[in-house]
């Protein structure tokens, strides 16, 4: 059960999330027809394909994806175990991954549909005294009965950092002090959850609720 504290901290990343949006035009409705035709229950992640420079990104990436699936109310298998079995039987890479059979899937773990995330842009870029972190992703859920594009979704979040109002010296030291932290930590962690957000929540574009949701079935995207 998701704590009152996890619950608080998501909602947060919510918000955030929508005012890094800023007044960006609200994209068309999307068309769940395929969607309502063959609902899923049960959903298996894939590791994302990288179209980035960054070793950590796309299993970072895939650590902060099941958590909202879950929440919209889905079973997700899990992404560790997804990834070890794929391995097991020949497929060490994301390429190789995204390119097994959806009925080979089906059968060997029973997914009603497959996640495909492909990670555009993922890391910390420094510019002089200020840094931008970023991180770009889109996904596609796809039956497994029968090969269709059930629904897709895209978020983009950069996240940056200047002087703070303290004058060129305070500047330096947070540059550097930034460039150290980020040497030992992973600040696209955290971006990639924000960027979760447009992914499943976007009004009119989200991921529908799932059977195992408590409002499942009472409002209709």
């Amino acid at each position: 059960m998701i704590t009152c504290r996890r619950c608080a901290k998501w909602a947060m990343l919510v918000l955030v999330a929508a005012g890094l949006t800023g007044c960006v035009s609200a994209p068309p409705p999307y068309d769940y027809s395929d969607f309502r035709q063959s609902p899923p229950r049960s959903i298996l992640v894939l590791p994302p394909l990288d179209e980035t420079t960054s070793v950590i990104g796309p299993y970072s990436y895939l650590s902060t994806v099941s958590f909202p699936i879950a929440e919209r109310g889905y079973y997700v298998f899990p992404v560790a175990v997804v990834d070890q079995l794929l391995k097991e039987n020949g497929m060490p890479t994301p390429g190789e991954m995204h390119q097994v059979a959806l009925d080979k899937l089906r059968e060997s773990t029973g997914a009603d549909a497959v996640l495909y995330p492909v990670l555009h842009q993922y890391g910390t870029k420094y510019v002089v005294l200020s840094s931008t972190t970023t991180v770009d992703v889109s996904v596609r859920l796809v039956d497994t009965r029968s090969g269709k594009l059930l629904w897709e979704g895209r978020g983009a979040v950069a996240q940056g950092s200047g002087d703070g109002g303290q004058g060129l010296l305070g500047a330096l030291v947070n540059a550097l002090v930034s460039q150290m932290l980020t040497s030992k930590s992973d600040l696209g962690h955290g971006v990639s959850r924000m960027a979760n957000v447009q992914v499943f929540y976007t009004k009119g574009r989200e991921l529908p609720l799932g059977p195992y949701h408590p409002d499942f079935g009472k409002t209709t995207p």
